[in-house]
């Protein structure tokens, strides 16, 4: 793997191919690049390649904000906020949110301004889909 080649999988999922698109991130995420780890979080909450997995896709959004990436603190905060993929805690998911914020990521830091109102990031016709399921 390597950055151009991570890079490729943005193309390939954008022109549809989201299969070959899992495979490229799905190595990139293994040999540690967290732009694909949370690609391939979208790629699992969405249902693109393979059937919509919300634990999987919090699982990649984990490694993300473990490894640094301000995306994926502001994913996985999120996550643990709605309870989707993951049990609800939402402190710590407002923690992750901050850190991402702290890092300077401009979506963390407008979802700050409003209180962690989620309806801020997701339309409210979405809820049902981020609806808790532990």
């Amino acid at each position: 793997t390597s950055m151009t080649a991570c890079a490729s999988g943005y193309m390939i999922t954008k022109s549809g191919r989201h299969g070959q698109a899992r495979e490229v991130f799905e190595a990139c995420a293994n040999d540690g690049y967290t732009g694909a780890m949370t690609w391939m979080s979208q790629l699992d909450d969405n249902g693109l390649g393979e059937p919509e997995n919300p634990d999987d896709a919090a699982n990649w959004d984990r490694r993300a904000a473990e490894a640094g990436d301000p995306v994926g603190k502001f994913n996985y905060g999120v996550d643990l906020m709605r309870g989707r993929g993951v049990p609800l805690y939402d402190a710590r998911g407002r923690g992750l949110i901050d850190e991402a914020a702290e890092l300077g990521l401009p979506v963390a830091r407008r979802l700050q301004a409003t209180g962690y109102d989620l309806d801020e990031i997701t339309p409210a016709a979405a809820n049902w889909k981020y609806a808790p399921a532990y």
